[in-house]
């Protein structure tokens, strides 16, 4: 039986809002059983608790932001990812800005303090969402987001620029958890933009803590880092890690396949949002007793087994 997980220990970053720029702090604390993930703006009083779900996403704009009221937690996917990735149920996040630290643009920092904080195993059963029917949904610029039915996780996304100067940017990653792991793929590929792009967004004062050491940077279809790209296809693959953050919305692990064509955060919350308006769609498992179904989510749950 696989069982909710939680942090062995506290353990705390700093780093620098995307957007604001400004330094912002964050706290990793352990929970309960059946808490699932919490943020807590810690800078407010009194403070302002928002649970990582679905009904509490507000703009998505760039990137997925938690709200409650007024109250705004911004850019909370790459850590929510990395929550996934490693099969995180039960944590409460403290945080002392409106928005995520950005680190290094990838999920990869925030693995790397969930392990330093320990894994610690509970004693409940995991649950999972199991997909049984198709759901989708399109959006008026050609983008469609959907889930069906899989034995096991698969994300598929397919990043399509139709400009002349981006297309040869473009394309197609298939990611089977069955076959391989979060660690091994997904986690160390970086958010990106173009630098026509960041201009405008700076004039606006947004971006303003962005750089070449949180984003891969492209101008005319060339990757200006100096160190050029991790892999061939991460710009998609950041994508798929966005997705699998936006996905965790949902509260637990998926069972089944996600395809996202020219899609981005406002699709996937759409979608999620359908979903759970479609209760015939889906159904909350538990890992209780034999089913051999876990076996195939087992590498997204436990990447260090792959």
């Amino acid at each position: 039986m696989l069982v909710q997980r939680t942090l062995t220990n506290p353990i705390k970053a700093t780093g620098i809002g995307v957007h604001s720029g400004r330094k912002i702090t964050i706290n990793l604390l352990p929970a309960k059983e059946d808490q699932g993930i919490i943020f807590k703006r810690v800078d407010l009083k009194p403070h302002v608790e928002i649970k990582a779900v679905v009904e509490n996403v507000g703009p998505t704009t760039l990137a997925t932001t938690l709200k409650s009221g007024d109250i705004e937690i911004a850019t909370v996917e790459h850590l929510m990812s990395a929550f996934a990735g490693l099969g995180i149920d039960n944590v409460t996040v403290e945080i002392n800005d409106k928005e995520v630290p950005i680190m290094d643009g990838s999920a990869s920092p925030f693995v790397f303090l969930i392990q330093s904080a320990g894994i610690k195993e509970q004693t409940k059963p995991k649950k999972f969402i199991k997909i049984k029917k198709e759901v989708s949904i399109f959006t008026d610029n050609g983008a469609y987001a959907k889930l069906s039915p899989y034995d096991g996780f698969k994300v598929t996304h397919s990043l399509v620029y139709d400009d002349e100067v981006r297309k040869g940017l473009s394309r197609t990653t298939t990611i089977d958890f069955n076959s391989t792991t979060y660690l091994k793929e997904i986690s160390r590929s970086r958010t990106y933009g173009f630098m026509e792009d960041l201009e405008a967004a700076k004039k606006n004062s947004l971006s303003l803590g962005a750089s070449q050491k949180n984003a891969i940077a492209i101008k005319d279809n060339e990757i200006l880092n100096e160190d050029g790209l991790r892999s061939k296809d991460e710009l998609v693959k950041h994508k798929i890690l966005d997705v699998i953050g936006d996905l965790y919305l949902l509260q637990h692990n998926l069972i089944g396949e996600f395809e996202g064509y020219k899609s981005g955060h406002t699709q996937n919350n759409l979608l999620l949002r359908k979903l759970i308006e479609v209760p015939e769609s889906w159904e909350l498992i538990s890992s209780e007793g034999d089913n051999p179904i876990i076996d195939y989510i087992e590498p997204i749950i436990d990447p260090s087994l792959g």
